[in-house]
């Protein structure tokens, strides 16, 4: 028997498939971003969602990084947090680093953000009359 029938018998296909569109969709990512994420073919990561496949142990692991999940919430034994802190992965890692960065790093990151954050509220007033 193949690790692919042994851990088949072990989950619930359907239900995994389910808990990895409603994960991915809930944090606007796409298939074909997920997959490039996890650097796998869209194709592969196609069929984890269509319930043809299980992604290995490894695969598993990263997509609960990307999707900001627990394995638990992943394999659907734990309902996820349905508080998102940052919806962009790449976002998120950088996010989980920032503390250790100086105080004046993060005082200007602040300042870039900040910035960042007023610039597109303004165009929305601008863009809004």
């Amino acid at each position: 028997m193949t690790a692919f029938h042994h851990l088949k018998g072990l989950l619930d296909m359907s239900a995994l498939s389910e808990r990895l569109k409603l994960l991915r969709s809930a944090r606007n990512i796409t298939q074909a971003r997920l997959a490039k994420l996890m650097d796998v073919d869209p194709r592969v990561y196609n069929r984890w969602e269509r319930g043809t496949a299980i992604p290995q142990f490894d695969g598993m692991t990263k997509i609960a990084d990307i999707l900001q999940v627990s394995l638990d919430e992943l394999a659907g034994r734990k309902e996820p947090d349905s508080d998102l802190k940052i919806h962009n992965h790449e976002l998120y890692g950088l996010y989980q680093q920032v503390d250790n960065l100086p105080d004046e790093d993060q005082k200007a990151l602040v300042l870039v953000i900040d910035s960042m954050v007023k610039k597109a509220q303004m165009a929305k007033v601008v863009g809004a009359r």
